[in-house]
């Protein structure tokens, strides 16, 4: 080899070997500049993991703060199936402890995904039990429990919680304010795919906010008891009671029968029990229906309490179709008519008040459209235009048939009736707040129309009243109170005939107590029971028994009741170990002063119930006269309080503050579009809105007008035949 030889040799070698060196600075620049950031999110995939931290769900409360709906810490158990050893001998240790099918358990150690949840929210003793068993691609995280602690109770109104969020009710409507802001944190594992660190809180989740209901939970639980007794006794298909306060809209209570326990909701013999019946399913509700054709007939003038009505001797044909009263009446007034439940009568006023007429009151009364209470899945329930109506439209809607509602709708109407004519939009939510108590969102009461004058409203009531006490809703009676209600038999279409059955479909009764200052408005249902023909034999004594307990309950004295005389404020007193005390928002309605002083609130125009409420923070000596609402006070609004005082109230049947005071008569501007007046004694007004004068007595007119058969004197009456 010469020397040039081993020259060139050298040349190469060392050019080789630059290149080499080049090549392998290109690729480590390559690597550790340009793929940096994709490298380093592979290397921290693979010994750590960024893991989700999902939030607690905020509390569903009832109207006293007593939880219905609330969260526990519990943990979910997650496999990484390329991290498991031996997915066999996984398999015959796990199976048993989470007491699933080895072959589910298995799937998930061999599934071809990264990451699978093998079973949420476990108990404390099964997530200690998975956690000793130390075996590599198991992990555990922690995650809320939902807890239902009534059970049963409300079932349908609070809903329940799947893993993606609320699937019913309340969890549902509100799941956005319920489900808080999931948090992440971070995961170390070593080579085998281990847990070996706690994990590092990147963002900490924030817990949901809370919802406060209008339901109240012992009027719940009396309404749930005792529907389903009846539900239970009757073997009905299904049952429903719904109470609510008509002078605010808020819903008390929704019993529904079937129902289901939202803690095992998938066990539910079938998900119709999951649905809230009150709102989703429309039905025909029969003669309860009368009490709209009532409002809007003596709203209207034509016809008042005392008019003549011929009964046809329990038959009556239009259309070609003859309609039956379930008794043969001849001659009746109209509070008979009502009292009876007589659909001749009925169907002859409603003939007389028109289709126009009755559809613009059936629309103002909210049949036919959402209540807007909130709740998923709300109907509007049928009413069809009038331009859309056969010719035996009206007389059959005048008894409650061809026309479909939701109990909410017609327990709200009632409640129009009852609450001096004014139409208020039913609420199930009072306020929204946050994990500190704090209000965010308050739902005020909402009135939606003046629906009927209060002059009409009044004479309703004493018409409903007399139909408890000596008609069809007798069972209803609660002593010592005057009720005022109607009962209600809509029998159900056949499908195979396409006629409506003789079988006994829906059976209610809907009324309010006590009638001249209600405090509830209540609706019960019975839908196909057996052995019973009439709301009145089922469903007006379930009223009844939920009626009594709620006037109890709610410390409403009856007519001849002695009045209360002294009441001390309770002082606040820790509640007992082991006992969930009921949650307590911030900013209750305590008055202060400019300096953060105490005073005394204004208290007129509240009931005692209500009044008593306002002063319980105080923790004052209350002492009452008489009975009803707050007339007189001492201390006067706004004056300071100091330790020992004693609040004196001064109460009195029917009195009502300003912010209720009623309409003028007669005038129902957002019914009509303008205010129309009654009509003079001895006329009334016709289909077509013109006034036709009364026969004279011994003289009928029919729905035409003409003089028909003679009619029996009566003082200061109208007939109609």
């Amino acid at each position: 080899m010469t020397p040039g030889d081993l020259r060139a040799r050298v040349l190469i070698l060392a050019a080789l070997l630059a290149v080499g060196f080049g090549s392998l600075t290109g690729r480590l620049a390559w690597l550790q500049v340009v793929k940096r950031a994709e490298l380093a999110q592979l290397a921290e995939r693979q010994y750590s993991r960024t893991v989700v931290l999902h939030a607690q769900r905020g509390p569903i409360l009832d109207r006293q703060g007593t939880p219905l709906a609330t969260s526990t810490p519990t943990e979910s158990l997650f496999v990484q199936p390329r991290s498991v050893g031996d997915p066999e001998r996984v398999t015959a240790r796990l199976a048993p402890i989470l007491g699933l099918p080895p072959g589910e358990v298995h799937a998930a150690l061999t599934s071809s995904r990264s990451f699978v949840w093998l079973r949420r929210k476990l108990p404390p003793a099964v997530a200690g039990q998975v956690r000793a068993l130390r075996e590599p691609g198991l992990g555990l995280l922690p995650e809320p429990l939902r807890l239902y602690p009534n059970r049963e109770l409300a079932a349908q109104v609070v809903g329940f919680e799947g893993v993606e969020g609320g699937l019913e009710g309340i969890e549902r409507a509100f799941d956005d304010e319920l489900a808080g802001t999931p948090g992440k944190a971070i995961v170390g594992r070593d080579a085998l795919g281990r847990e070996v660190t706690a994990p590092h809180v990147l963002e900490a989740p924030q817990p949901g906010h809370g919802v406060m209901l209008t339901i109240d939970r012992t009027i719940q639980y009396v309404a749930e008891r005792e529907l389903d007794a009846a539900y239970r006794r009757t073997g009905a298909k299904s049952g429903m009671t719904v109470v609510l306060d008509p002078r605010t809209g808020e819903v008390l209570a929704i019993a529904i029968r079937p129902t289901f326990n939202p803690n095992v909701f998938l066990a539910a013999p079938s998900r119709d029990s999951w649905r809230n019946r009150a709102v989703t399913d429309p039905f025909e509700p029969g003669s309860t229906f009368k009490v709209i054709l009532a409002a809007a007939a003596l709203d209207e003038g034509v016809v008042r309490p005392n008019d003549l009505i011929y009964g046809e001797n329990g038959s009556f044909t239009i259309a070609k179709t003859t309609i039956h009263d379930w008794k043969k009446y001849g001659w009746m007034t109209f509070g008979e008519v009502l009292q009876n439940s007589s659909n001749v009568g009925s169907i002859k006023v409603g003939l007389v008040l028109g289709r126009d007429r009755y559809y613009r009151y059936m629309s103002a009364f909210g049949f036919g459209a959402a209540t807007g209470v909130g709740l998923p899945g709300e109907s509007r329930g049928l009413l069809r235009a009038p331009g859309r109506w056969s010719l035996l439209s009206l007389p059959t809607m005048s008894i409650g048939q061809e026309v479909s509602v939701t109990a909410l709708q017609l327990v709200a109407a009632f409640g129009a009736v009852a609450n001096g004519g004014t139409l208020m939009r039913p609420r199930i939510v009072r306020t929204t707040f946050d994990a500190e108590g704090r209000e965010l969102r308050r739902f005020e009461p909402e009135p939606v129309r003046q629906v009927i004058s209060p002059v009409t409203a009044r004479t309703l009531t004493r018409m409903l009243v007399r139909a408890v006490e000596a008609g069809t809703g007798h069972n209803a009676a609660i002593t010592g109170y005057a009720v005022a209600g109607k009962t209600g038999t809509a029998q159900k279409l056949d499908p195979a005939t396409r006629r409506y059955s003789r079988a006994p479909g829906v059976l209610s009764f809907v009324g309010w107590a006590p009638a001249d200052e209600p405090r509830f408005v209540m609706l019960v249902i019975l839908d196909e029971p057996k052995g019973a023909s009439w709301g009145s034999e089922v469903a007006a004594p379930v009223f009844g028994a939920v009626g009594r307990e709620i006037l109890r309950y709610l410390d409403v004295v009856p007519r001849d009741g002695q009045p209360m005389q002294i009441v001390t404020g309770p002082s606040p007193q820790l509640p007992a170990s082991g006992v969930t005390a009921p949650v307590r928002l911030v900013g209750a309605d305590v008055a202060v002063d400019a300096n953060g002083g105490r005073v005394m609130p204004d208290l007129t125009g509240r009931m005692l119930r209500s009044a008593l409420a306002a002063l319980a923070p105080l923790h004052l000596t209350v002492e009452i006269r008489g009975q009803g609402r707050v007339v007189q006070q001492a201390p006067r609004p706004g004056a300071p309080l100091r330790p020992g005082l004693t609040a004196r109230l001064i109460l009195a049947p029917g009195a009502r503050g300003s912010a209720s005071r009623a309409a003028p008569p007669r005038e129902v501007s957002d019914v009509r579009g303008s205010a129309s007046r009654a009509a003079p004694p001895g006329e009334a007004n016709d289909v077509s809105g013109s006034a036709s004068r009364a026969a004279p007595p011994g003289e009928v007119r029919d729905v035409s007008g003409s003089a028909s058969r003679a009619a029996p004197s009566r003082e200061a009456s109208d007939v109609i035949r």
